[in-house]
């Protein structure tokens, strides 16, 4: 492990990650919170039965741990977590304060991807917003809303660009630059479309994250299907017609039954499998969302392990080892002097360490070496 390793309380606070849940009301959308979180935000069947955003953190499922913790002996795993955020049901008109609209979509500028459910099967007993099951009405009445609150803002800074246009020197020229990148926001977004799917440069794209707009959010379509179409999606026309949508705007869909991830969530552990298997799935659907929560952010993770612990750290994809380190502790961070880095396949493959060093498989890095998703890693510092 790093020398120096501090008292667990001195560890620094883990990659604050959250993803959005949003949909129409009637959705599933908090079915699916309460599955995902066990957080037991109340799911009924009106409109606006989610008041606050609830959040709740679900630990990431990594398979790497338990494998790791054998090897070490560890008497703890850690598992690097995910929040999510329920944020309650919108309608058209919520750009313009509609239900509860202008709360919501404050709620929906802080979280860092969003994860859009979408109603794909039909119940009678589930009253729909709008009388009936459209996706691709759901998606661009959600998305339309989305657009305009982010046109308002665009407008509202363009305002105030516009006043120093004029300006003389390097003033001016940055705010002419700035103008013509909103000039172009504005143009994209009144036509309905993501800030995300706009062809920006980088200072561009660095804008769009200044205004924190939301169609400049990485996004996940989540299809909510039937008990029994979950595991044939394909065949459901509801399904169809949404991953065509998503595949233009080069989003992921995920297929999914909140009805049995909230039947999983209830279940003890030993009994899961069991239970997906019988309804012919290999694994609940929140690893699915997870995964590609990590990939539209552009996560991964590493390992650190020992005797106390095994446990996963999550970092950018891009990352060296330095901040690496500064994940676990500023201290690391500012004293860097090396990695040992070993692969967790490697290390369950050849049972211990010395094996793997014997191997030549343990590698010492210094500060310009880009973290792999897998790698096990320890630090030396000094400070």
């Amino acid at each position: 492990m790093a020398s120096g390793v501090p008292r667990p309380l001195d560890l620094e606070p883990p990659l604050a990650i959250n993803i959005g849940i949003v949909g129409l009301p009637n959705v599933g959308k908090s079915t699916l919170f309460n599955a995902l979180s066990a957080a037991g935000a109340e799911a009924a069947n009106f409109p606006f039965c989610t008041i606050e955003p609830n959040v709740g953190v679900v630990p990431v499922p990594d398979e790497r741990l338990a494998k790791l913790s054998v090897i070490y002996k560890s008497v703890k795993l850690v598992p690097t977590s995910l929040e999510f955020v329920d944020i309650a049901g919108l309608v058209k008109g919520a750009s313009k304060g509609e239900g509860l609209g202008n709360q919501f979509l404050s709620h929906i500028r802080q979280v860092d991807a969003i994860a859009h459910v979408v109603r794909c099967f039909d119940d009678t007993n589930i009253v729909h917003v709008d009388g009936s099951i459209d996706p691709i009405r759901d998606v661009q009445t959600i998305n339309t809303e989305l657009a305009l609150a982010d046109l308002a803002t665009v407008e509202k800074r363009m305002e105030r660009t516009n006043k120093l246009v004029k300006a003389g020197g390097k003033q001016g020229d940055e705010a002419r630059s700035e103008m013509a990148r909103l000039e172009a926001l504005q143009k994209h977004l009144n036509t309905g479309a993501a800030a995300r799917g706009l062809a920006i440069d980088d200072e561009g794209k660095k804008l769009v994250r200044e205004l924190f707009l939301l169609t400049g959010k990485p996004i996940i379509y989540v299809a909510n299907l039937s008990e029994s179409t979950v595991t044939k999606p394909e065949t459901v026309p509801y399904f169809q017609k949404l991953t065509e949508l998503a595949k233009a705007e080069g989003a992921p869909v995920i297929p999914i039954s909140a009805a049995i991830e909230a039947e999983v969530s209830q279940l003890p552990d030993a009994d899961r499998a069991e239970y997906l298997g019988s309804m012919g799935l290999t694994e609940p659907g929140l690893h699915k969302i997870i995964r590609e929560g990590y990939r539209v952010l552009g996560l991964i993770t590493y390992l650190t392990a020992g005797p106390q612990e095994t446990r996963a750290w999550t970092i950018r994809e891009g990352t060296k080892a330095p901040g690496a380190a500064g994940v676990i502790h500023t201290d690391f961070e500012r004293g860097f002097i090396k990695a040992e880095v070993m692969r967790w396949e490697d290390l369950v493959e050849l049972k211990t360490e010395a094996a793997v060093k014997s191997a030549g498989k343990m590698r010492v890095e210094g500060k310009e070496y880009v973290v792999r998703d897998g790698d096990v890693m320890h630090f030396r510092f000094n400070v």
